[in-house]
C-alpha cells in the first residue's frame, strides 16, 4: 500500500475525477431538456480523457522530454492550418469540424508548448540571464500566441502569456523583464477605468521599480514607457466612436449594459447568489432550467453548480481546485528532475489562471474574457487537454525522486 502511495498521486487523481463528475452533472442539468446530445458528447470525451490521463501517467518522463519538439512543431502547424481550413465559431477561426465533432488546436498547443518550453529550460547550459536563451524561450512560448491572436482568441492567448510570466519568474529571469511585460497592461487598463486608477497604478509601479535592485536607467525608461502608455490609451479611447467606447466601458463594468454585453455576468451573479447555502437542488435552479444564461454549460458552468448546490457545492469545487493547485506547487519544489519541476510549475500556473479568470468573471469580479473552467466546462478538446495535464502531473509525482 505504501508503494502505491509513493508512486500514485491519489489526491490529484481524485480531485480530477470529482471535478469531471461535477462538470458532467452540471452539463446534464443545463442541457438535458434542450440539447441532450451535448451531455452525451461530453461523457464520451470524459471517457477518452480518462484513457489519455492513464497513457500520460505511464509514459516515461524522459521520453516525454525527448519527443517535446516532435509534438510542439506539429501543434504549430495545426494552428496555421486552422486559420486556413478551420470552422468559424463565435467569430473565431479556432476549430476543425469533422462529422459534428469539433477539435480546437489551441488546446493541444497548451500541452505541447509548455512541454517543449520545459524541455528547453531544463537543459544544463540554458540560463534566463542569457539574452539568446531568453529570446529562444520567448519564441517557444509566444509563437502559438501570435497564431491564436490571429484567430482571434484573446482569452486563450492570455493564458499562454500569463503562464509564461510565471515560468520566467521561476527560472530567475530579470524582475525588470517581468515587470516590463506586466506593467504596461495594468497601466492601460487602469487608464481606461479613470484618472484616479491610472495615477494610483502608476505610483505603485513607480514604487516597485524604485525598490528593485535593477539598473536605474532602465527602470526610469520603463517608468516613462508606462506613463506614455497611459496617456496614449486615454487619448486613443477619447477619439474612438461612442459605440466602441461603450463596448469597452461594458467590458470593464457589465452594469453599463445590463440587457446587452453585461447580461450574462449579471444573470450569473443572480444564479450564484440565489443558490443560498445548500442550493435549490439538482435540476431545480430557475436561472439554469429557464436558460437565462445562454450556453451556460460553456464558460459560465460554475454558476450552474453554484445555483443548484449553493455555497456548499461551490465551496466543494473550490476545495478540489485548491487540492489540485497545492499538489502541483508541491511537485514544483519537491521534484528533483528539473524537467518535471518546470512541467509542474507550467501546468499548475495554467490551471490557476483558468480557474481565477473563469470563476472571477462568473462572479462579476473581473471582465468577461471567455476562458473555460478546467474539467467542468463543455468542450472535448479542452477536457482532454486538462486530463492529459493531470496525467503528466501524476507522472511527475511518480518520478519526483529521480534526477
Amino acid at each position: 500500500m505504501s508503494l502505491f502511495r509513493d508512486y500514485f498521486d491519489l489526491q490529484i487523481f481524485l480531485a480530477t475525477i470529482l471535478l469531471v463528475i461535477i462538470g458532467l452533472v452540471s452539463i446534464y442539468s443545463s442541457t438535458i431538456q434542450m440539447q441532450p446530445a451535448i451531455f452525451y458528447k461530453q461523457l464520451t470525451w470524459a471517457i477518452i480523457g480518462l484513457i489519455l490521463l492513464l497513457i500520460f501517467l505511464f509514459v516515461p518522463i524522459k521520453a516525454l522530454q525527448q519527443i517535446s519538439w516532435w509534438i510542439y512543431f506539429p501543434s504549430l502547424l495545426l494552428l496555421v492550418a486552422v486559420l486556413i481550413f478551420g470552422k468559424r465559431v463565435y467569430g473565431s477561426m479556432s476549430w476543425f469540424g469533422f462529422a459534428g465533432i469539433g477539435i480546437q488546436p489551441s488546446e493541444i498547443a497548451k500541452v505541447t508548448t509548455f512541454i517543449a518550453l520545459s524541455a528547453f529550460l531544463s537543459k544544463v547550459d540554458v540560463s534566463m540571464k542569457s539574452l539568446k536563451d531568453l529570446l529562444t524561450a520567448s519564441a517557444i512560448a509566444l509563437a502559438p500566441v501570435v497564431l491564436i491572436i490571429l484567430q482571434p482568441d484573446f482569452g486563450t492567448a492570455l493564458t499562454f502569456v500569463g503562464t509564461f510570466i510565471f515560468i520566467l519568474y521561476w527560472s530567475n529571469a530579470s524582475q525588470l523583464l517581468i515587470l516590463a511585460l506586466i506593467s504596461p497592461a495594468i497601466i492601460a487598463i487602469a487608464s481606461l477605468i479613470g484618472t484616479t486608477a491610472f495615477i494610483i497604478s502608476l505610483i505603485i509601479v513607480g514604487l516597485i521599480l524604485f525598490i528593485s535592485q535593477e539598473n536605474r536607467l532602465l527602470t526610469s525608461f520603463l517608468f516613462a514607457i508606462n506613463i506614455l502608455v497611459g496617456f496614449f490609451v486615454q487619448s486613443f479611447y477619447l477619439r474612438m466612436p461612442l459605440y466602441q467606447q461603450k463596448r469597452i466601458a461594458t467590458f470593464l463594468d457589465p452594469g453599463n449594459d445590463p440587457l446587452g454585453a453585461g447580461y450574462n455576468v449579471i444573470q450569473a451573479k443572480v444564479a450564484i447568489g440565489s443558490g443560498g447555502l445548500f442550493g435549490k437542488g439538482f435540476m431545480q435552479g430557475t436561472q439554469t432550467q429557464l436558460n437565462f444564461i445562454p450556453k451556460q454549460w460553456t464558460d459560465f458552468i460554475f454558476c450552474v453548480f453554484g445555483e443548484e448546490f449553493g455555497f456548499v457545492g461551490a465551496s466543494l469545487v473550490l476545495i478540489l481546485f485548491a487540492v489540485l493547485l497545492f499538489r502541483g506547487l508541491a511537485l514544483t519544489t519537491k521534484c528533483k528532475n528539473v524537467f518535471g519541476s518546470y512541467l509542474a510549475l507550467a501546468f499548475t500556473s495554467l490551471f490557476a489562471i483558468h480557474i481565477f479568470i473563469n470563476i472571477g468573471m462568473s462572479m462579476g469580479l473581473i471582465p468577461v474574457i471567455g476562458i473555460p473552467l478546467p474539467f467542468l466546462s463543455y468542450g472535448g478538446s479542452a477536457l482532454c487537454s486538462y486530463m492529459i495535464i493531470a496525467g503528466i502531473l501524476m507522472n511527475v509525482y511518480a518520478n519526483r525522486k529521480q534526477y
